[in-house]
């Protein structure tokens, strides 16, 4: 067996899936995870996320179970100015996460595996490390593509509070209102136990709103109540993230992968891509990675992205025709079961 030494940045979902991977396939390989905060999980970076997550059949090991898991979600209402669109049949394996304790799992697993995890250890720069390899599973912005003058890729930003005691708790349906600024708000169910929902606002056409009035305001409009317990928010990377891989280095999840780029949904492919950069590396393949990242995401990224351009275009001429436009969109995918 190949014997090497891996790097990684970050504790979150991506860097521990990437852990566990490699030492399911090649145990040989000394793996040391370089976590920022304290604890595995239950940190600050652990919530900062809508927690939403669905699952594909071929990638089963990655459905969430027993504590790790809120709520499992049967229906999604999709509402685009006036008009509502309802999903219910084409979900499958569909969850909100208690994303924390689910990272928090995934460490104690990876440490079974012997994967070593160095928690309160902040990497400054790549300098400080001398693996083999580096997987930069950092989020966004990378500090990685920082440092190298790699930062690029679309990003939007996002606003998001915790309401617990809410008036707007349904356990297995999730909503998404997207709006003629260009972006969109949601709201999740969270905590059962508290009626707890997820509320945010995310804007991916341009950075100039201010996020916390706006979804003050929604709140106001959609007569939501509850307790704030919890207020989190920042960058969102839209879709890959380039480059994939640089030299020794493998970006995964949002430093790499980043989110689904009409939802912002991100566990997902934080996940495959750690899972996959694991494979690879201990295949001593690491450009295979860089392959199939584009084989599994380019079709969205090309299809998703072919929306937001002619937005920004829509929304300089008349910020209506944004929802129109989606709308239309919309009903393309349906057809097409894409």
């Amino acid at each position: 067996m190949i014997k090497i030494k891996v790097d990684i940045i970050g504790g979150g979902l991506a860097g521990l899936s990437a852990g566990i991977s490699l030492k399911k396939n090649n145990k040989s390989i000394e793996v040391i995870i370089h976590e920022k905060h304290k604890m595995i999980g239950y940190n600050h970076e652990g919530r900062r996320c809508g927690e939403a997550h669905t699952v594909e059949s071929k990638w089963i090991s990655h459905i969430p179970k027993g504590k790790n898991i809120f709520n499992n979600i049967k229906r999604a209402e999709v509402i685009v100015g006036k008009k509502k669109h309802i999903i219910n049949k084409e979900i499958n394996k569909a969850f909100i996460l208690n994303r924390q304790e689910y990272i928090h799992q995934l460490g104690k697993e990876a440490e079974r595996l012997g994967v070593i995890i160095l928690t309160n250890n902040k990497i400054k720069t790549i300098n400080d490390l001398d693996g083999d390899y580096i997987i930069d599973a950092s989020g966004c912005p990378s500090i990685v593509k920082r440092e190298l003058g790699l930062n690029s890729g679309i990003k939007g930003a996002t606003y998001q509070q915790t309401l617990e005691n809410s008036n707007h708790f349904i356990s297995d349906t999730i909503k998404v209102i997207h709006s003629d600024f260009g972006g969109y708000y949601w709201i999740f169910p969270r905590n059962p136990l508290k009626n707890e929902i997820n509320l945010g606002v995310g804007s991916f056409l341009e950075f100039k709103y201010n996020l916390k009035e706006m979804l003050e305001k929604f709140k106001e409009e959609q007569k939501i109540e509850g307790k704030i317990n919890y207020v989190t928010g920042g960058l969102i990377p839209i879709g890959i993230q380039r480059p994939l891989t640089h030299k020794n280095i493998l970006f995964v999840g949002d430093a790499g992968v980043g989110t689904y780029p009409l939802s912002g949904q991100g566990n997902y492919r934080a996940l495959i891509s750690g899972d996959m950069a694991g494979k690879f590396l201990a295949m001593d393949k690491p450009k295979k990675y860089n392959h199939m990242m584009n084989t599994i995401f380019i079709r969205w990224d090309l299809i998703c992205k072919s929306f937001f351009l002619p937005n920004i275009i829509f929304k300089k001429i008349n910020p209506k025709l944004i929802l129109s436009s989606l709308n239309f969109y919309l009903g393309f995918l349906k057809i097409a079961h894409v």
